[in-house]
């Protein structure tokens, strides 16, 4: 490219008059380079949200599994409580005949005399057609 000797005005050049505007070599050079850098905080800040939308997912995730766990641990104490009325009420009414005789029935496979007593030989089974 040929110097023709014509004044080719930048914008550095028009400002250069006003306060506070880069005048030297090393502040045009770091006027230049501030949308580079303006780039690399959006990048950061997009990389930030993208990282926390990723880890609002894993933590929803997270607290479904625990919803999940919590019931069943729900109804495994429901149940437990239900056992535990059943033995209470054994252990209060002990020396009641009705309550020894149940105990006897489910727990030892005693019967009465002359009580008939019934197996299923195939519980669980199904019958085929």
């Amino acid at each position: 490219m040929q110097d023709t000797g014509r004044f080719t005005p930048s914008i550095y050049d028009a400002h250069s008059e006003m306060p506070g505007f880069p005048t030297g070599k090393m502040e045009k050079e770091a006027l230049m380079k501030l949308p580079r850098s303006k780039m690399i905080t959006r990048i950061i800040i997009f990389a930030l949200i993208i990282y926390a939308g990723i880890s609002l997912i894993t933590i929803r995730g997270r607290i479904e599994a625990a919803n999940v766990e919590m019931g069943e641990v729900r109804r495994a104490v429901a149940e437990l409580e239900v056992s535990n009325a059943e033995l209470q009420y054994e252990i209060e009414n002990y020396n009641e005949p009705d309550v020894i005789a149940n105990i006897a029935r489910e727990n030892l496979g005693l019967v009465l005399p002359g009580e008939i007593v019934f197996y299923d030989g195939g519980a669980g089974q199904v019958p085929e057609d």
